[in-house]
């Protein structure tokens, strides 16, 4: 009886991988960085490289700060629809009294608010995962999303923020990890620029110190 194409192509993969393929660069380090120690401050390195990638960052002095940066951005852009599903945040906003979160859908929120696992500098990246409430689609389906971090947060490259996730969970990682370096955009069409097509058009970092 002849295999099926789904047998035969695992069959393929099993023989292929009783064969070990040797590293093609032994000699090389993993854990050392190919980017030079970095001159500035992270967080002006962040929202330099994050500001110039269309995100728009502020800076709060404590989560009060935050709180009340908040309101006058809803204000300002009109945003009514607030959704949150983390416990956590939902107290912070809630204390001021400012604030009431919607139940409705998130594809129906005007703004989502989220934290994040890491903020990197040198590519101005958001660090996401599963382990946040929402954190596989709060960042995704809103047309907004803002994202709540602390100064202790920063990292300089990629791979520092994976080494301190690594740390934090014990090197059991959630299923899902998401580097999201400012708003959706896209190229494919004529090579013209156009933001806000498969993701938020609008990315905010309240970064706390």
């Amino acid at each position: 009886m002849p295999l099926s194409a789904k047998e035969n192509i695992l069959r393929k993969i099993k023989k292929a991988l009783e064969i070990p393929v040797p590293l093609p660069f032994p000699a090389i380090n993993m854990q050392e960085t190919i980017y030079a120690a970095p001159s500035e401050n992270l967080k002006t390195i962040f929202s330099t490289v994050f500001t110039g990638l269309l995100g728009n960052f502020q800076h709060c002095n404590d989560d009060e700060n935050m709180v009340q940066t908040f309101i006058a951005l809803a204000i300002k852009n009109g945003w009514h629809e607030v959704y949150c599903a983390e416990p956590r945040l939902r107290n912070i906003f809630s204390a001021s009294g400012c604030i009431s979160f919607s139940e409705k859908n998130l594809v129906d929120a005007d703004v989502a608010i989220t934290s994040c696992e890491a903020l990197i500098a040198r590519t101005g990246s958001i660090l996401l995962s599963a382990a946040i409430p929402e954190g596989r689609t709060a960042s995704v389906y809103a047309p907004v999303h803002v994202c709540v971090a602390y100064t202790n947060q920063l990292v300089f490259d990629g791979i520092d923020a994976l080494q301190s996730i690594q740390k934090k969970y014990n090197n059991q990682l959630p299923s899902m990890l998401c580097f999201a370096t400012g708003p959706s955009r896209t190229a494919d069409i004529e090579k013209t620029l156009v933001v806000g097509v498969h993701g938020p058009k609008e990315v905010y970092c309240l970064l706390i110190n």
